[in-house]
């Protein structure tokens, strides 16, 4: 599933079709990425670990330096992986809290 580089779209219609093709394929990557949320919330014992606030600073740093290396705004990048993140950490503490 190549598709056009901007380049080569000729107009607005091969434009949309190319971001529904890469939004499409980054939504199938977050429902990857869900899988192992879920499965590595099988080896969490604690609130805190479920939290894990050490490895979610961590996270976001590495994601601010891949944003930058990709010439993207690290801000938007990480507000983009704390929301994500955060709304995987609720369910699991949800999950953790009914077990």
């Amino acid at each position: 599933m190549t598709g056009k580089s901007p380049q080569e779209c000729l107009g607005m219609e091969d434009i949309r079709a190319e971001i529904d093709r890469r939004d499409r394929q980054i939504i199938a990557l977050l429902g990857e990425r869900a899988g192992y949320v879920h499965a590595a919330a099988a080896f969490k014992t604690s609130e805190d670990g479920v939290r894990a606030p050490e490895r979610f600073r961590t996270m976001l740093e590495t994601r601010r330096e891949w944003a930058e290396q990709e010439g993207l705004d690290a801000d938007m990048v990480e507000k983009l992986y704390r929301d994500l993140v955060e709304h995987f950490i609720q369910r699991e503490m949800a999950a953790f809290k009914g077990s």
